[in-house]
């Protein structure tokens, strides 16, 4: 047993009760040493919602130590996961679709669902007054993502922290394998930040709450900082608890691009495909311009939807939008100009390219860049420096955003892409960008 470090890789590997636990298994930490709790049951890890076996510790208290969360990507769509969970615990967050799968059960009554929610009871408690509470009964989440490694697509499980639930919804999901709809819970947690740990996250404390010797105070002494303080204060230290990383704001191709073999790369690619003839490439405008509605509507922007620009006349300009800031006398209208670029992935797009986009954009207005590839570093940082308004859209982000619009609507990425290419003369106007702001 140690810590867990942040981000890193684990291997998990079926555990032999017969034998101790190797460190290292194919190259990787071996998850079931880093998580050894002496004289019991390993940690549960085969589910998606593990809730790890309650304890009555020695003044009667009930308490759960822990529920392990574990997310695979590479299984979006499939009959496994037909949803998509989205991790970004550099940002403190994390959504997460329950375990319910069956059309004919209610959400509440799964297992995963039923540990979650009982745990969301106690985390809701807005009240410093519940500490005693929390103290007793607050339970931690801890979160892991299934990645692919070293060519494996099982059995590696990346280190994504811990926390809280911040709220439950119920929703509905369509299974577009089975032709079926069901309800489920969604789940939005807050990853608490490992500052004070150096990112490193003390399994000890995980030992310690499986204790039945040790009542509660005790179980908790090892506990982070951040769940200490959130103990302490409940909902109204959230923020303070929240993970939040700052980053170099220059990404390289790697994080540009999906990973191969994933849904996000398959996707891509079928992209490419579609629009790989000259005559037929000039429609993955209206890709891009639904890319960029989706993907504003979905940060709660209020995006109006504009028109494609005609060939020969467009400047450099393949799309008008507008974004509405707030609303009756207080309401602004922003402008926005589109580029859209189907590239080859071995095609970065320079600051060149941008530049183009940049050049048409007036005060007050704001610039979208729509590419299948990715941006190079020099680019990046000529836009940083500049302070050039621009959204840029990598390969990446495009197929995240179809993906994600895929799994929330059951069409195949086919008969989108069909659409889109049959909506594309109905987009195009000869008119200014300016006569947006009269719609």
């Amino acid at each position: 047993m140690t810590d867990l470090r942040m981000g890193d890789i684990y291997r998990q590997s079926r555990p032999q009760k017969s034998r101790p636990e190797p460190e290292i298994i194919d190259g990787l930490p071996n998850i079931y040493y880093y998580t050894n709790t002496p004289k019991e049951n390993f940690a549960p890890l085969a589910s998606g919602i593990n809730p790890m076996k309650s304890i009555v510790d020695k003044e009667g208290v009930e308490r759960r130590p822990v529920i392990i969360i574990t997310s695979s990507p590479h299984k979006t769509g499939s009959k496994e996961t037909p949803w998509q969970d989205y991790f970004d615990p550099d940002n403190g967050h994390i959504r997460y679709y329950g375990d319910n799968k069956k059309p004919d059960k209610n959400a509440a009554d799964t297992r995963g669902n039923k540990a979650l929610y009982a745990a969301y009871q106690i985390h809701s408690r807005p009240d410093e007054d519940a500490k005693d509470i929390r103290i007793k009964q607050g339970v931690p989440i801890v979160f892991f993502l299934r990645v692919r490694h070293d060519g494996r697509s099982k059995g590696n499980l990346k280190f994504q922290g811990f926390g809280i639930t911040e709220r439950i919804e119920v929703v509905t999901q369509y299974d577009n394998k089975h032709d079926r709809y069901f309800t489920n819970y969604v789940f939005d947690f807050v990853v608490f930040k490992l500052t004070k740990e150096n990112e490193c996250f003390p399994w000890k404390w995980i030992s310690d709450r499986r204790d039945i010797t040790k009542d509660a105070y005790e179980s908790n002494k090892k506990a982070p900082k951040s769940w200490q303080l959130w103990l302490s204060k409940g909902t109204s230290a959230l923020e303070a608890c929240r993970r939040r990383v700052s980053k170099l704001s220059v990404y390289d191709k790697l994080d540009q691009v999906p990973v191969k073999g994933s849904e996000e790369d398959r996707i891509l690619s079928i992209v490419m495909r579609h629009y790989k003839d000259r005559k037929q490439k000039s429609k993955f405008e209206a890709l891009a311009m639904f890319v960029i509605e989706k993907l504003l509507l979905d940060s709660k922007s209020d995006y109006q939807k504009g028109w494609l620009t005609n060939k020969g006349g467009d400047g450099g300009i393949d799309f008008v939008g507008r974004l509405d800031i707030g609303s009756g006398f207080s309401a602004i209208k922003v402008i926005l100009l589109g580029q859209a670029k189907c590239e080859s992935l071995g095609t970065p797009t320079s600051g060149v390219h941008l530049a183009r986009t940049v050049a048409r954009l007036k005060r007050g207005w704001i610039g979208a860049y729509v590419t299948t590839s990715y941006f190079s570093s020099k680019a990046q940082l000529e836009i940083i420096e500049d302070q050039y308004p621009l959204i840029l859209v990598n390969g990446l982000v495009l197929a995240e955003v179809l993906n994600k619009h895929i799994q929330a609507t059951g069409i195949r990425l086919d008969v989108l892409l069909k659409n889109l290419d049959e909506e594309y003369e109905t987009l195009l106007m000869n008119r200014r960008p300016e006569e947006i702001l009269l719609n």
